[in-house]
């Protein structure tokens, strides 16, 4: 099977065209798993189908380094982006991607090259409705919550990109045992369906930093719906502006939150890094 491997500010994944690829889908799993392993595979934070879709121009059909379905990605649907404009599947700057049943919208500027450099997405309204997002806590919003893990208390505000994120606000970010704490959060009794965490640091008012422990996959070195959420709780908590630099450890991307139109673009870059074939038994 043929693969392409991209990353996104260092958030890396295996994408497949899946029209060429048809994988049962009882099997994908299992071939995630194995593709996704850095020793024994091709190694990532997880696998990306490309497919066909009437409801969009392409769907993202992603699943995360352990075998499980998630909703959206970030950086993942930039590098989708640069996949089918680069491979000549696309002749179009404006692209729909449906993942989900989630369309979002994107705008891909290009190199001296007509390679895709930089994308823009349209990452649509946050969700801040607790049960839809979904985080056991009462209220209209889940801003400033206290939530316990291993006896202390941290304050989270959780938000939905079409994934759950709990961001978590914190002095620094540099000597943070994420490997300990992150799957207590990730596993936490309020969260059903488990989330994302964000460790957030203020650095002013358009500038933050954040590490982010992801759902099914560990610490990645960035998360683009983790930097959506990461701006819209800072919002929400009255300590950024509207427009915000978010430092990952894989590098910055730019969010901004439309307050009146209520809308989160995310701009970031998109990388080939190298493509292969690679033999799968299913």
């Amino acid at each position: 099977m043929k693969f392409t491997k991209m990353h996104g500010c260092g958030n890396d994944y295996i994408y497949i065209d899946g029209a060429a690829w048809q994988i049962p889908g009882n099997d994908k799993p299992k071939v995630v798993r194995f593709l996704s392993d850095r020793h024994f595979g091709v190694g990532g934070d997880g696998v990306i189908f490309i497919n066909p879709s009437d409801e969009a121009d392409f769907e993202m059909e992603m699943y995360n380094a352990d075998g499980t379905r998630a909703e959206m990605c970030g950086n993942g649907i930039r590098c989708v982006a640069k996949y089918v404009y680069d491979k000549g599947l696309t002749d179009k700057r404006q692209l729909s991607v449906v993942s989900a049943g989630q369309v979002k919208y994107l705008e891909l500027e290009t190199d001296s090259e007509n390679k895709v450099s930089r994308i823009k997405v349209n990452m649509g309204r946050p969700v801040l409705e607790p049960e839809q997002i979904p985080v056991a806590v009462s209220g209209g919003q889940a801003v400033n919550v206290p939530i316990c893990v291993e006896g202390l208390e941290y304050h989270m505000t959780c938000v939905s990109m079409g994934n759950p994120h709990a961001v978590i606000f914190v002095d620094g970010t540099e000597d943070m045992e994420l490997e300990r704490i992150g799957p207590q959060f990730e596993h936490h009794e309020l969260f059903p369906r488990r989330t994302n965490t964000e460790f957030v640091q203020i650095v002013d008012r358009r500038h933050v930093k954040m590490r982010v422990w992801e759902r099914g996959t560990g610490e990645t070195l960035a998360c683009g719906t983790g930097c959506c959420a990461t701006v819209v709780a800072c919002v929400l908590n009255g300590l950024t502006d509207d427009q915000v630099t978010v430092s990952v450890l894989g590098g910055d991307i730019e969010v901004a939150w439309d307050r009146e139109r209520d809308l989160v673009y995310m701009s970031g870059p998109a990388v080939t890094v190298f493509e292969g074939e690679v033999n799968i038994d299913v």
